[in-house]
């Protein structure tokens, strides 16, 4: 067979390094001989008598044009000076990008900027255990000692502070603790593994197994929000590491976690010696990647050939990526590539003489194992330019976020809700928002929290005014880069009294303070995955005067009605999928104009955040349009509601508990979930304040809409405002999750799920049992069922009278939210006509 052609594009391929390590100065106490072996102390004295030394060293010397002895080219290095023979390496490597984990700490290291002089593009890789000790080693004000909380408080903090900084995370457990990680381990062995921790003293090096196992979950947690890689050390390294805990295989209590499922882990270092058990792995689990750096260069020739064979025997290709594992030393980044060339020939072209590839299947194959793999993994950016025959890669190489249409940001959006629901921002330039506003917030005056749907200033029982200023703090974990305008990015916040202190009228810390009450006192996390149901407008002047009518007039999933707003939902689904919001899906509603836009399901806080974000991303591209997107409740009397339906499941290590385990509950669901749903149900009314909170809300929930007008539940039943659903997939008798109906789009999503949570922590913590669900329509049981409010002064009535939110919510913030309904209440009984605004404002 002629191999001319695989030949070229294996030496002429761009090539990504996606795993090395900081270069150090020529004067560093790091001993250059370390750059041909693994060994250290008196070990390191029988590295010139191995094959990949002999091999290694001569290469270098070659490149060198000096005589094959460590000495002289040690002599070399020193004459030369460090830059010229970081640029005689990285211009032989041809190497376009350099991925770099400095958590090696090395003596005299140069930081990760220096390197950017000798590639296009130099990121970074965060090494999670090096950054746990950073923050350990650390003196917390006051003098006060480290609890878990705090800890965690502050490691998932900085984690998420490098949004947009970093390609990926890497774990080294296997050098601490080895790879067989636990994902449930115990409070009380995290904590007494703090304990050994911070008792061992400074500087800090944390070794202790559980303490290890529950940084990796939490950051793989962190990961999943900001779809980062895991790199993971796996099989070889120096004699820190116990070789037996080192294999992959070990990793399958991670792998098996639903959820980790839609992680993306890289096994390192070919997993050499277990190179098989690695294939095997990433054959088997979708988010198993493979990575060979280490093993080659550092074995022997048939060594790195039998290796790549092995990852090869199984794994796909699209799964293999190339990397140096460069440290300290130029030279190791040379013989990294010039080995990693030369391997990846042999293997190919093996598996062209074998049969199992064809020459432009095996160049298809060295193009995705060099770059093509890495580049979308990491989610790296090129612009490939022509160079004659070659291909080199631009110095706009750059890292991508999803919806990173253009480099350039100008403004962010700094976007919050009120106890109104209605969702406001302030603009900053880019600039200050990352010189001053991310350290120090934007200032928003106390009345903020106090304000109606019908008026921009506090309610007079909500005991707000425009005295005191708190801080508007961005969460940098949900910054996204808007997708319907260019050089813009959008960020929540959190409302602070100054950094660092929330403030106890925050919508979003009421939701993680319950929230955190339920995962402490059951160890559960309630997922939430809403509907949102809205009507699409369009603008017609009649006498002068404008008017918004409905963009249709057809019936209920009406293939007509998506055909006509089909343009708008392509932009709105790839705007909401570059926010890594999961639709479900979609249809046309029974309202005229009106459509469903259903979303996954996500921790309870994600998906109010998701929510606020997805009814930004509707409302926008509706305007570019020419449409206004309403979510109002009841936009016409003589219509259809729109409801923002929730469902509602809860999650143990990774399960759904709120489903039944077998045959053992006469509802399908678990006893931990009908003791949720019956303090829902018991405390529906009060809810309804939250989840109701205008007037208007109450035009929709009404008998026969499907809206759930009297307080009971159902089985499928879609009259019921609490409904057991059983979607397909789910075992036929069990439920996966439950609906509430009566929650609409004039909800904050934030207040509205931490009310839900709360009465389920009563059920949870009283043990209520459900009646028994209602099969027929409720309407015809009238007299027999409660009737749920009619009105918002009713369910605030049930919210005066139910003592149990004062805990939760908190005394002062449950005030301020009577106060706006009340003055709501008060407003539109006077104003019957000014509902008719809200298009507006929700």
């Amino acid at each position: 067979m002629d191999f001319t052609a695989l030949r070229t594009a294996v030496e002429e391929a761009e090539l990504v390094d996606a795993h090395a390590h900081n270069i150090v100065a020529v004067d560093s106490s790091f001993p250059f001989i370390s750059a041909f072996s693994e060994a250290n102390a008196d070990a390191l004295s029988y590295a010139p008598h191995s094959l990949s030394f002999k091999r290694s060293l001569k290469e270098v010397a070659e490149l060198y044009g000096c005589e094959k002895a460590l000495d002289a080219v040690e002599e070399h290095r020193r004459v030369a000076g460090l830059e010229a023979i970081s640029s005689r390496c990285f211009e032989a490597a041809r190497i376009s990008a350099l991925l770099i984990d400095d958590g090696l700490r090395l003596d005299k290291m140069h930081d990760i900027d220096w390197h950017r002089s000798f590639a296009p593009v130099v990121g970074r890789i965060l090494r999670i255990e090096f950054l746990a000790e950073q923050i350990l080693n650390e003196e917390l004000p006051g003098g006060s000692s480290w609890t878990l909380d705090v800890f965690t408080e502050a490691f998932v903090g900085k984690l998420k502070s490098f949004a947009d900084k970093i390609f990926g995370l890497k774990s080294i457990a296997a050098y601490r603790s080895g790879l067989e990680i636990s994902t449930h381990v115990t409070r009380k062995d995290v904590e007494e593994g703090l304990s050994e921790v911070i008792q061992a003293g400074k500087p800090v090096r944390i070794s202790n197994k559980s303490f290890i196992d529950y940084i990796f979950t939490r950051s793989l947690e962190v990961a999943l929000l900001f779809d980062w890689p895991m790199q993971i050390h796996t099989g070889f390294g120096d004699k820190d590491l116990d070789l037996r805990l080192s294999n992959p295989l070990h990793l399958r209590a991670v792998l098996e976690d639903k959820r980790f499922s839609k992680s993306r882990i890289v096994l390192l270092h070919a997993s050499y010696p277990f190179s098989k058990e690695a294939s095997y792995l990433a054959s088997v689990y979708p988010q198993v990647y493979l990575d060979f750096g280490l093993a080659i260069p550092k074995l022997s020739v048939h060594g790195m050939v039998s290796s790549l064979k092995e990852l090869l025997e199984l794994a796909p290709i699209k799964k293999v990526m190339f990397s140096t594992d460069g440290y300290a030393f130029p030279e190791t980044f040379y013989l990294g590539a010039k080995k990693a060339r030369e391997v990846v020939f042999s293997v190919l072209s093996d598996a062209c003489a074998d049969g199992d590839l064809s020459i432009p299947e095996a160049i298809e194959a060295a193009k995705d194992i060099f770059s093509q793999n890495a580049v979308q993994f990491y989610k790296i950016d090129r612009a490939v330019k022509s160079s004659g025959s070659a291909n080199s890669v631009s110095s706009n190489f750059v890292k991508v976020k999803s919806n990173d249409s253009e480099n350039h940001v100008s403004l962010v959006r700094v976007f919050w809700a009120d106890a109104s629901g209605q969702q406001r921002c302030r603009v900053v330039p880019a600039k200050r928002f990352n010189d001053i506003v991310t350290k120090n917030g934007i200032g928003l005056t106390f009345a903020c929290m106090g304000m109606t749907s019908f008026t921009d200033g506090p309610a007079d029982e909500t005991n707000l005014t425009g005295v005191g200023e708190i801080r508007l703090m961005p969460d940098l974990s949900t910054k996204w880069r808007i997708p319907w305008v260019e050089q813009e990015e959008m960020v929540l916040a959190n409302m602070h009294l100054k950094p660092g202190e929330a403030w106890e009228y925050c919508p979003r810390e009421a939701l993680r303070r319950v929230s955190k009450i339920l995962k402490d006192e059951f160890n559960l996390v309630m997922n939430a995955g809403f509907e949102n149901e809205f009507f699409l407008l369009k603008s017609l002047l009649r006498d002068g005067k404008e008017e918004w009518v409905p963009f249709d007039s057809t019936p209920y999933c009406s293939p007509s009605s998506y055909d006509a707003a089909s343009p708008l939902f392509h932009e709105v689904l790839a705007a909401l999928q570059s926010l890594n919001i999961t639709v479900e899906q979609l249809h046309a509603e029974s309202g005229k104009g009106q459509f469903e836009m259903a979303l996954g399901h996500t921790a309870c806080q994600h998906a109010a955040d998701n929510l606020i974000y997805t009814r930004e991303v509707i409302r926008a591209i509706a305007r570019k349009h020419g449409l206004l997107a309403t979510f109002v409740p009841k936009y016409a009397l003589d219509d259809i509601g729109s409801g923002a339906h929730v469902h509602l499941s809860l999650w143990q290590n990774g399960k759904n508990v709120f489903m039944a385990s077998g045959g053992s509950s006469q509802h399908g669901m678990s006893k931990v979930g009908e003791e949720f749903m019956a303090g829902v149900l018991y405390h529906l009314p009060a809810i309804l304040a939250f989840t109701a909170p205008i007037p208007n809300s109450y035009d929709r929930i009404q008998p026969n809409t499907w809206s759930g007008a009297y307080k009971c539940w159902g089985k499928e039943n879609r009259e019921a405002p609490l409904r057991t659903a059983c979607p397909p997939g789910i075992q036929a008798g069990l439920v996966s999750n439950f609906e509430i109906k009566s929650f609409d789009g004039c909800a904050n999503p934030h207040l509205g799920l931490a009310a839900i949570l709360t009465a389920g922590i009563d059920g949870l913590r009283r043990h209520l049992c459900l009646p028994e669900p209602i099969d027929t329509n409720p309407s015809s049981l009238e007299g027999e069922l409660q009737r749920l409010p009619t009105s918002l002064l009713e369910s605030l009535e049930a919210l005066k009278e139910d003592d149990l939110f004062k805990e939760f919510i908190g005394e002062k913030l449950l005030v301020a939210i009577k106060g706006v309904r009340k003055a709501e209440f008060d407003y539109y009984e006077k104003h019957k006509d000014a509902y008719k605004q809200l298009i507006h404002r929700y």
